[in-house]
């Protein structure tokens, strides 16, 4: 319940982003160089509820490459953006590793919980671009 807090709490900023806002072309490079699959951003600005501008999904084969493409999200946004993530979780599961940037959220999964969880039918009214 302490979660739903703090979601309610917590404001976008003000700052909208765009597909061609700095941190999101850096999110979906970093994910390209460690080779992950099936990256989609969902366009979530025109959708009020949302907790965020986009929703960037992608998918890793194994545990190792999931941890090594949310590492390169956060050395890549840090050293090119100088941002730090607001929050990150899932470090431990070796499932999915989210990557909170507030406007940006990253999610990086395995094959089996994308399947599973169906991000991009859960917000299907979001815009929804494939990045190859």
């Amino acid at each position: 319940m302490n979660n739903l807090k703090v979601l309610a709490e917590r404001k976008k900023s003000s700052a909208r982003l765009t597909r061609n806002s700095k941190i999101f072309k850096n999110i979906i490079h970093a994910i390209q160089e460690k080779k992950g699959e099936k990256i989609i951003s969902l366009d979530l600005r025109k959708i009020p509820e949302a907790v965020a501008d986009f929703f960037i999904i992608c998918e890793a084969t194994n545990n190792t490459q999931l941890k090594a493409i949310a590492d390169s999200v956060e050395f890549e946004v840090k050293k090119n953006c100088g941002e730090l993530p607001y929050k990150h979780n899932g470090r431990q599961s070796d499932q999915w590793i989210l990557i909170d940037y507030i406007n940006a959220v990253v999610h990086v999964m395995l094959p089996e919980p994308r399947k599973f969880y169906q991000l991009e039918e859960l917000w299907s009214d979001a815009a929804f671009l494939e990045h190859y």
